[in-house]
This record gives C-alpha cells, structure tokens and sequence, in this order.
C-alpha cells in the first residue's frame, strides 16, 4: 500500500501542476513564457517575411530547430524502444497464460506511465519536425514574392505550432524523471515530482518586462 501511494502521489503531483498551468494559461496567458515564446516565433516569421534576402538566414534558422526536434524525437524513440524491452517480462506475468486475473504491480503501472510519456514526446517532437520543415518551404519563398505573400499567414501558424510541439516533446522527456526515480525507489517519486515542478515553475513564467523569471 505503501508503494502504490508513493506512485501516487508522484503523478497527482505532475498532475496537478499542468492542470494548474493549464489553467493559468487560459486566465493570464501573458504572464507564461509558452505564450510568449509563440509570439515571439510569429514575429520572428513577419519580420523576415518584411526583410529582403533573409530567406537564407530563415531556412538556416528553421533547420537548426528542426534538428532539435529531430533529436529530441530520436530520444523519445530510443528509450521508448528499449522502456517497452525491459516491460515485456512484466507484461507476460501480468497478462501471460495463466490462469485468474492479471496481477498488476505498482512497477507495472509506472512502466506504462512511463511508456505513456514517451510516446508523447515521441509524437509531438515528430510533429514539430512536420510543421518546421513545412515552415522551411515557406521561408526559402523569395520575400515580397506572390506565393510568399499567399502562404505568409500558414508560415506564421506553422512556426508557432511547430514550438509549441516541440516544448511539449521537451517537457514530456522532463517528466520521465520523476517515474524513474518512483520506479527505483517509491519514495524517490514524490520528492523528485516536487523539485522537478519547482524547476518547471521558474521556466513557465514570463516576466512583464520579457524577462524569464
């Protein structure tokens, strides 16, 4: 009982805090570096679109984030990969031929969070790849040119959509921290979960002079 109160309150903590944060986000979206950071993308995206011969420094601004992403997804893939390798035991005692119900462990139960996140990162990152390189095709469009015009308004939603992914794809790779601390140790989960929220917390807020608080 114990170590299924340490998985727990591992994850109501996570949680809480992006409930919290999802909250916040709809009451002062201001005051959250995420809302900050995707405007500051679409405006990056209108002023190179304003500037003559910046396609390159655009392309080269846009594939530097795409190889973020790239490796943050090839991350999430890998230890996702080798996650679901040491589950597999656990899954056939727990689900294998035999008879009566399926005994799941509190280790289980983590593993599938853990495997939960990855994915997600997973996910997100690969989309994030998707809109940049998408972005990219815009960017590389000669400035003041007809197409470039047209498709301004896509490069401006791609860019912040792609950032946005991508800081999900990162986070979720930061809350695997916690559960494999939980996986462990039961009593390591909790403790991390709390420092790991305290370092989220000085990230997510946005200072009212721009600076990172």
């Amino acid at each position: 009982m114990a170590t299924w109160l340490a998985a727990l309150a591992t994850v109501a903590i996570l949680l809480s805090y992006e409930l919290a944060l999802a909250r916040g986000h709809r009451r002062r979206p201001e005051h959250l570096a995420r809302t900050a950071h995707a405007q500051l993308r679409e405006e990056w995206f209108a002023a190179v679109s304003a500037q003559k011969g910046s396609e390159i420094l655009a392309v080269q601004t846009l594939r530097n984030s795409l190889m973020s992403a790239t490796m943050t997804a090839s991350t999430a893939a890998l230890a996702l990969m080798g996650t679901a390798t040491l589950t597999a035991p656990s899954l056939h005692s727990a689900f294998g031929d035999t008879p009566g119900l399926p005994f799941f462990t509190v280790r289980l139960a983590l593993e599938f969070v853990l495997m939960s996140l990855l994915f997600a990162s997973l996910l997100s990152s690969v989309m994030a790849v998707r809109y940049y390189n998408h972005a990219g095709f815009i960017s590389a469009m000669p400035v003041g040119s007809e197409a470039r015009i047209r498709w301004s308004a896509a490069g401006k939603a791609y860019v912040r959509r792609a950032g946005i992914l991508y800081s999900w794809g990162l986070r979720h790779l930061v809350l695997v921290a916690p559960i494999l601390a939980c996986i462990v140790h039961p009593a390591a989960g909790p403790a991390a979960a709390v420092g790991v929220v305290a370092v989220l917390v000085s990230f997510d807020r946005f200072g009212s002079k721009g600076e990172l608080l």
